[in-house]
């Protein structure tokens, strides 16, 4: 059985000049970086564009690339931009900071100049790339041209003919907005020719990526836009039902995501079509898929739209192990890793062993007074599953135990053996690191020791989200040596 490790690091949060991480030099540097710690896996979030509150889980498209994530001096080297369109800009003053305010002011004006060098210099590839990908890809782009048409407003408040598809409407539009449309598919061009690169040097490094799949789409994207008939909505198109999960421990009120459902018997009927070109679309892309809440693939929690809270809320069936069964059957065996946490019933532990993928394990949780956490625990570990300290919805570990229930750090004190000469956030990892599990995720946050401050996401909350950033030195040698070490002790350096 091969033991493996990786590190959770957003692209977003790589350092750089101009904001935010990009697929760029920092992200390269990165790559090497875990080669020389014996790391296996990079682990980022979701890549698609980011949406309400900044978030990558509530995105325009399951299938189009960040644009903020082009990097910028990439396409000077290709001829493509000049330093000048940019390099004089103000990106922000706070280097581990993202300011989604500037990005979006800023970034696209700056992308713009390059479109024209792309159709010049690149004619051939870009006519390819909007062949193969025409099928997200020609209704993300009439999408956000829409969008911009309607001053960003929602399509759920576009005028009724194009809000319902007409297609002499859209066909009018299509001619209208044939420069802007154009621009968007572009963008995603110049998205996935740099990610192509970038994927292919970390191969070269014998690094594997694991992407993310959030399992929900968001309302005002152009996947619910452009089929309509794959959600649970109304005549008018407006959510009957809403994603959430119910009251517990952590909030009272259960949560509110706000996502539209899923009209399972219709893709059931139609072999899950959809689905299938979803994550056929997410193999092309990563080495590994993390989908996330696998859970509601058994059973989802379902409230009345437009309820404030989630308490009215009431579990349906999901597809259960024949949509994973028809999975398999279009595209073979996949390397999935499920997102199995949260609210679980036995039914959920079986349909996660009838597929055989690995579940995750959060060390956080095991010590948590509000849960039992037996499960967590690493000595209720199987080799089948990754195990992580925290992930980008929990605290940092040290930002853990300045905020969780001192009973609940007393209890990893004394069950993990934590010493402050070491560093609780070390001990913490090291008994991860140390576990049967196969493979062993840890944030980057963690690995540099940070608090609070440098938290991801907090859910169900909205502002200073998905902003935190690293800052060039963080990504040392020293801490690559060290890292190297560890994986040498616990037998986790790649097999190369």
């Amino acid at each position: 059985m091969v033991r493996a490790a990786g590190i959770l690091m957003p692209i977003t949060s790589l350092p750089s000049p101009y904001g935010i991480g990009t697929l760029g030099q920092a992200a390269r540097d990165f790559i090497r970086f875990l080669e020389k710690s014996g790391q296996t896996y990079w682990q980022i979030l979701p890549i698609c564009p980011t949406g309400y509150g900044d978030s990558p889980y509530q995105s325009s498209s399951t299938f189009a690339g960040n644009p903020y994530m082009i990097d910028l001096d990439d396409l000077v080297s290709e001829g493509l931009l000049l330093s000048s369109d940019y390099e004089d800009l103000f990106w922000g003053d706070e280097p581990t900071k993202i300011n989604y305010k500037l990005l979006y002011e800023q970034r696209f004006a700056v992308l713009k100049k390059s479109v024209g060098n792309v159709s010049a210099n690149m004619a051939d590839s870009l006519a390819t790339f909007m062949q193969t990908e025409s099928y997200w890809l020609d209704d993300y782009a009439l999408y956000m041209a829409v969008k911009n048409h309607f001053g960003g407003t929602a399509w759920s408040q576009w005028p009724e003919p194009v809000r319902l598809r007409n297609s002499d409407t859209l066909e009018k539009l299509k001619t209208t907005l044939a420069e802007d449309i154009l621009f968007w598919k572009t963008i995603q061009f110049l998205f996935f020719h740099q990610w192509k690169k970038l994927k292919e040097y970390a191969g070269q490094h014998h690094i594997q990526i694991i992407g993310d799949l959030p399992i929900y789409v968001s309302d005002d994207s152009a996947d619910v836009w452009a089929h309509p008939e794959q959600f649970y909505l109304d005549e008018h198109l407006r959510p009957k039902e809403i994603s959430g999960c119910p009251p517990d421990g952590f909030s009272e009120n259960g949560q509110l995501w706000g996502n539209p459902l899923f009209n399972w018997d219709f893709m059931k009927e139609n072999d899950y079509s959809w689905w299938i070109m979803r994550i056929a679309h997410q193999m092309k892309t990563y080495d590994v898929l993390r989908i996330d809440h696998f859970r509601g693939f058994d059973s989802y929690f379902a409230i009345p739209s437009g309820d404030k809270n989630a308490k009215n809320g009431v579990w349906r069936k999901g597809p259960g192990i024949d949509f994973f069964q028809t999975v398999k059957e279009k595209l073979g065996d996949l390397p999935i890793i499920a997102e199995d946490l949260g609210f679980l019933t036995d039914s959920v532990h079986q349909l996660l062993h009838d597929t055989g993928f690995p579940g995750m394990k959060v060390l956080e949780f095991a010590f948590d007074t509000r849960d039992t956490g037996y499960g967590y625990l690493p000595h209720c570990y199987t080799r089948n599953c990754i195990v992580y300290t925290g992930t980008h919805d929990n605290e940092t570990i040290n930002g853990w135990f300045e905020t969780a229930p001192k009973e609940d750090t007393i209890n990893a004190i004394r069950y993990l053996r934590l010493t402050k000469e070491e560093g609780y956030h070390w001990g913490m990892m090291r008994s991860a690191w140390a576990s049967v599990s196969d493979t062993a995720i840890m944030q980057m946050q963690d690995l540099l020791g940070l608090g609070h401050e440098a938290r991801l996401n907090t859910p169900s909350t909205l502002g200073n989200n998905w902003t935190w950033r690293c800052r060039p030195e963080d990504i040392s040698d020293e801490l690559a040596e060290r890292l190297y070490e560890e994986m040498r002790i616990y037998e986790r350096l790649p097999q190369i």
